[in-house]
């Protein structure tokens, strides 16, 4: 009589690496296909960051003279070096690497981080690949395939880049090019560290998301306190490597080599760890329930799975304006007598009523930290298409609680938080400068109708076509390359229209407070929210 065995479950150890990847072709095809819309986007906007620098420079500084200038200013600027980091030539190339490196850099960082998320983690919050793993698809295919979605994204931005500045000299745009996209391959790995680590796609975003900004914070640091970038702090931050790499200014080759060794420990280890942890479970230990506290309804529980990420943007947004603040008298110091950078600064933050250079700055600040709101009131609203994909809705909405009501929870979150955001941003701008709090506070709450109209949006795509909501991302993305580079290449008014920021009033740039445009946007945006409601009420869930 034969003893029956007992059958094992195959994992990465008695698996073969053959079959461990089986599938990723085809998960890679399908993570390509779902970003169709997002990732153009996204990568379209970094590309157009750079590339648009050069001949706005070249206008600004337009003589060996002007370039000299502005070199000997930044060496005892660390305000300025804070935000944009060092310069390390006078040439149009190399002030392009110094103007747009360190945010291409953070864009690209942040594209990263959420393609990689969005295809493992947020897979199996949403059970989709479970269903998919019962098919031929191997263990460690799902992360293979998410890491080679984002570095297709990361190699079109570095080849885009590439030839488009090599005008300015074929070696300094293939070090940008390949630094640019080398820093978003490196967060992109780190982001697949963090959804082996969490059981939470939310909390693996913010994981990721906290080592960008402790990456651009320890760059400033550093910077602010070496004009040539020689402190340890700015070594020890990958944006400090991007900078390092001195594009169009004697490049240092040897610098990629960090970005390889990194991107490679820091894959081994995803791969390691999704190799020893079952599907949908985690490292980090998650609390069991019941929740602390009292849960009073929709709204208290929309408030407690998101408070932790408003937390961090509203320190994020204190602090962000505190630097931009104590920047503005050192943004005047630059612009000096140059009457280009003047004309910018005003028609990006105006200066009409005697508000002179320094409120146009101010004014330009609170607009950029606008822009920025928009990313988090799109992050917050798409909390919804991460609740029903993940069937965490369904057990709410048995009991007496409506779809609307639970809707309207994680909205008031959304477009509330936004407010306390550009609140505390402006606060810090005031503080950061020793104005006037009323009219720093001010010029950034005046952003918020703007911010509201792109929540709105969002939250339609949501309600109506959520599959396409993801899409959200693109429009924000899309507003802030608007806002951040059309200015500068005086692009027509027709284009900047396109954007709901272009039409707020400037404060305190400018003395007048017109009504009519906060209104109108309000009103648009009140229109957008009811629309979304009316889909979300009439379609399935989950859809």
């Amino acid at each position: 009589m034969t003893t029956p065995t007992t059958p094992t479950t195959p994992t990465a150890r008695t698996t073969p690496r053959s079959r461990q990847l089986a599938g990723t072709g085809t998960l890679l095809r399908l993570a390509l296909r779902r970003d169709r819309v997002m990732m153009p986007v996204w990568i379209l906007a970094v590309a157009a960051l750079l590339l648009s620098l050069p001949a706005s420079l070249a206008s600004v500084y337009a003589t060996p003279a002007e370039r000299a200038h502005l070199l000997t200013t930044l060496s005892a600027n660390g305000s300025l070096r804070a935000l944009y980091g060092p310069a390390f030539g006078d040439s149009i190339g190399a002030l392009t690497a110094w103007r747009g490196g360190v945010f291409a850099g953070l864009l690209t960082g942040f594209m990263s981080l959420i393609i990689v998320i969005r295809h493992t983690r947020e897979e199996e919050e949403s059970g989709r690949q479970e269903l998919l793993s019962a098919a031929m698809v191997g263990r460690r295919a799902p992360l293979t395939a998410a890491l080679l979605a984002a570095f297709v994204a990361n190699a079109l931005v570095a080849l885009l880049v590439t030839a488009g500045l090599a005008g300015r000299g074929a070696g300094g745009a293939l070090a940008l090019g390949l630094g640019t996209g080398a820093t978003g391959m490196l967060f992109a790995s780190a982001a697949a560290v963090t959804a082996q680590l969490t059981e939470s796609a939310r909390l693996a975003k913010g994981l990721a998301g906290t080592l960008l900004g402790a990456a651009f914070v320890l760059r400033a640091a550093g910077d602010t306190g070496s004009a040539d970038g020689s402190s340890a702090l700015t070594w020890i931050s990958p944006l400090g490597w991007l900078e390092h790499l001195r594009a169009f200014a004697a490049e240092r080759w040897w610098v990629l080599a960090l970005f390889a060794a990194a991107f490679a420990v820091q894959t081994a280890v995803a791969f390691v760890l999704a190799g020893r942890r079952d599907l949908g479970l985690s490292f980090l230990p998650v609390r069991p329930g019941p929740a602390e506290g009292r849960l009073g309804g929709a709204g208290a529980l929309a408030w407690r799975l998101q408070r932790g990420g408003l937390l961090g943007w509203s320190l994020g947004f204190l602090a962000a304006g505190v630097v931009f603040g104590g920047m503005a008298d050192g943004a005047t110091e630059l612009v000096g007598d140059n009457a280009r950078t003047r004309e910018i600064i005003e028609r990006m933050g105006g200066a009409g009523g005697g508000a002179g250079l320094t409120g146009a700055f101010l004014a330009t600040m609170a607009g950029m930290l606008g822009l920025v709101a928009a990313l988090f009131i799109v992050s917050a609203v798409l909390r919804l298409g991460a609740e029903e994909s993940g069937q965490r809705a369904e057990p709410v909405l048995a009991h007496a609680v409506g779809r609307l009501r639970w809707a309207c929870g994680h909205l008031a979150v959304a477009f509330g938080g936004s407010a306390l955001i550009l609140l505390l941003g402006g606060l810090g701008l005031g503080i950061g400068h020793g104005a006037d709090l009323a009219r720093t506070v001010g010029g950034c709450l005046v952003q918020l109708p703007a911010v509201w109209v792109i929540g709105a949006l969002a939250a339609l795509l949501y309600g109506a076509v959520p599959g396409y909501a993801p899409a959200g991302w693109a429009v924000a993305g899309a507003v802030l390359a608007l806002g951040w580079i059309g200015p500068a290449l005086n692009l027509p008014g027709a284009v900047l229209d396109l954007s709901p920021f272009a039409h707020l009033p400037r404060i305190p740039g400018s003395e007048a407070l017109t009504w009519a445009p906060l209104l109108m946007l309000s009103a648009v945006a009140a229109a957008l929210l009811a629309a979304a409601l009316t889909a979300l009420r009439r379609r399935d869930l989950p859809a």
